[in-house]
């Protein structure tokens, strides 16, 4: 990496590189040269509206996928880790962008607390897809939704807002619906993959708990109430329905706690 690229500039080159293996390198590499004090501090450049993805990647409307079924065969199987996948990849987009396009306003710690993020969802990434190769498969096989990049798009304004409706809604719900993910994984005797399932859970609590913090904090700079200002921003800006069950005990490790979140389920 060039010694004249800044933060803003190593981030773009990331966000707009969409060989799957060449955006976990980049990230990687990227986080390693801001820990290593060898990124300057500084947001040159304005983030794309869209990251790459990789070529030929089937991106259908979240309403025209494929039903996946539930079952264990292979074919059910390649489709969980498939879909997870594809989280973990967009998730990558998803930290690097909120850096590149706030750490300006937010600061040094939000940058370092985000960008280790972004390096743990490379990593998931990179788990879940050597483990797809040992079903035969790979990410691109099967068609994906843009959802979650969608959501990133309508919060792309305004800071309180992304970490909103990003960290303190859709990674939330990643702790609620994991722990059965990982049972049913477990039960069709993937002892493997129950393994990468529960570091991503205790991962996703962590990042949680960094946007609830960041979220926090930018209420008190700005004199605002953090559950009204939270429950105004899901209002407006969640396409979806919060609804239960929830992972309490998970949530509540994250900084979430039941009295915010059941406000607007």
């Amino acid at each position: 990496m060039p010694v004249s690229t800044d933060l803003s500039q190593a981030i773009r080159a990331a966000l707009l590189t969409g060989d799957k293996r060449g955006k976990v390198m980049a990230t990687r590499a990227l986080v390693r040269s801001w820990r290593k004090g060898d990124l300057a501090t500084a947001f040159s450049v304005q983030m794309p509206d869209h990251p790459a993805w990789p070529d030929g990647l089937e991106v259908l409307p979240p309403g025209k996928m494929p039903k996946r079924g539930k079952g264990g065969s292979a074919r059910n199987r390649i489709a969980l880790w498939h879909s997870l996948a594809h989280i973990e990849f967009v998730a990558i987009d998803l930290a690097l962008d909120i850096v590149g396009r706030f750490g300006a306003e937010m600061g040094e710690h939000f940058v370092t607390d985000f960008l280790s993020v972004a390096a743990d969802e490379a990593m998931h990434f990179a788990l879940i897809e050597r483990h797809l190769a040992t079903m035969g498969a790979s990410y691109g096989d099967l068609p994906v939704h843009a959802g979650l990049w969608l959501s990133a798009e309508e919060t792309a304004h305004e800071v309180s807002a992304r970490l909103a409706v990003v960290p303190m809604v859709l990674e939330a719900r990643g702790l609620d619906v994991t722990p059965a993910t990982l049972e049913r994984v477990r039960s069709q005797g993937d002892s493997h993959g129950a393994r990468i399932l529960q570091q991503i859970l205790d991962d996703e609590i962590r990042h949680v708990a960094a946007g609830a913090r960041h979220f926090d904090a930018f209420c008190r700079r700005h004199g605002k109430d953090p559950k009204n200002h939270w429950k105004t921003q899901v209002n407006r800006h969640f396409r979806g329905v919060l609804k239960p069950p929830f992972n309490d005990s998970a949530r509540n490790a994250a900084g979430l706690s039941r009295d915010l979140y059941a406000s607007v389920a």
